[in-house]
């Protein structure tokens, strides 16, 4: 099945010497490959995804499809969009009761005319669970619906993130390290699945409890080898939607080196971790290394915790 075109790729490869310079890596060594210009509903690693399973949801024969995510999530927001762009109705199941500020990506899931359903404070599997109902309800109903998994992260999701480091691997033929946030497991894996364990770096945000497990799942179902994942644990803080120090202290570094903006979820975990593995020496000056942008700019606008910091 052919992946949609929804995406404005090869998303370009921009170097960040004064970043580099600044967590202790030579000028030349740190680029950052930015899937936040992936075009489709603002952009974000997402898009990909939704390529592959909308283009299965189409195949169906879909005429609604079903997510989930928590109140500022970026997976709900793009599928809004892919959702809109394809004349598809869409329904977000989302966490928490609709108190949240209407800001940020939930700002732009009215603007794209998804439905919300609030489901209270439930884990993502519980979401899940709402979800697959509501889709059971729908087709009982007549209309055919597809619920799109949690992040994008099933074996058709990951395949965009295949191809994702297909393209990276012709843009940086000398790659030793990709930097990646883990969430659901999809794009980690698919990165994975095409460049191999030992030069994809994740770190985990705390989306679920059993990081490793999804992703070698999800590896495996792609056909790659997931012995010898790298995945750094520690900048989860106090959970997913927190903002521990060294994460705010990554976003600051990169706005005030290189002009970029990093959500406070995702990628800014992702640069927290590198700085942690060059301390660590398990990224060493001298090995080139890309820092995968995912997005999630419309966040940063609704994070209540990094509004308190910067005040």
């Amino acid at each position: 099945m052919q992946p949609l075109d929804l995406a404005t790729v090869p998303t370009p490869v921009e170097p960040a010497p004064r970043l580099a310079a600044a967590i202790g890596l030579e000028s030349d060594d740190l680029w950052v490959k930015r899937d936040d210009l992936l075009g489709l509903g603002g952009g974000g690693n997402k898009v990909r995804k939704l390529r592959h399973t909308c283009a299965e949801a189409l195949d169906r024969g879909a005429r609604v499809l079903v997510t989930t995510g928590a109140a500022q999530s970026n997976h709900a927001r793009l599928t809004a969009a892919a959702g809109a762009r394809l004349g598809l109705e869409v329904e977000l199941v989302l966490a928490g009761t609709g108190d949240a500020p209407t800001t940020g990506n939930l700002l732009l899931d009215h603007l794209f005319g998804a439905r919300l359903v609030w489901a209270g404070a439930l884990p993502h599997e519980a979401l899940e669970e709402v979800a697959a109902d509501r889709v059971a309800t729908l087709v009982e109903a007549g209309t055919p619906a597809y619920q799109v998994p949690y992040g994008g992260s099933s074996v058709t999701g990951a395949r965009g993130y295949v191809e994702a480091g297909t393209e990276l691997l012709d843009q940086v033929p000398d790659l030793r390290h990709v930097v990646v946030a883990l969430g659901s497991g999809g794009t980690a894996a698919g990165l994975v699945a095409a460049l191999g364990a030992a030069r994809v770096l994740a770190v985990d945000t705390g989306a679920t409890g059993d990081p490793a497990e999804r992703t070698a799942s999800l590896v495996e179902g792609l056909g790659g080898d997931p012995v010898g994942l790298r995945l750094r644990r520690d900048l989860v803080g106090e959970g997913y939607s927190t903002l521990p120090g060294p994460v705010t202290e990554a976003m600051l570094l990169a706005a005030r080196t290189e002009g970029i903006v990093l959500d406070p979820v995702y990628t800014a975990r992702a640069l927290a971790g590198l700085v942690a593995s060059v301390r660590d020496g398990d990224v060493r000056p001298g090995e080139r290394t890309v820092l995968l942008h995912t997005g999630g700019l419309p966040g940063v606008f609704g994070s209540v915790p990094l509004a308190e910091r910067l005040a």
